[in-house]
């Protein structure tokens, strides 16, 4: 549900602006393919390790 940026006061208004320059500032960073490295998902996206169901707590 988009709200209407009239609604909104202009300190708001400002905010949203600056937002959305920040997010089409951020460059992608594209890593690069790891050799010998785990199938699957990666082990720690979660914040947790992930081996074979079991998750290690860091």
């Amino acid at each position: 549900m988009m709200t209407d940026k009239l609604d909104l006061p202009l300190p708001a208004i400002r905010a949203l602006a600056e937002a959305e320059e920040r997010r089409k500032a951020v460059k992608v960073r594209e890593f690069p393919l790891e050799l010998g490295g785990r199938d699957g998902p990666e082990p720690v996206r979660y914040g947790d390790w992930e081996k074979k169901g079991l998750a290690i707590d860091f």
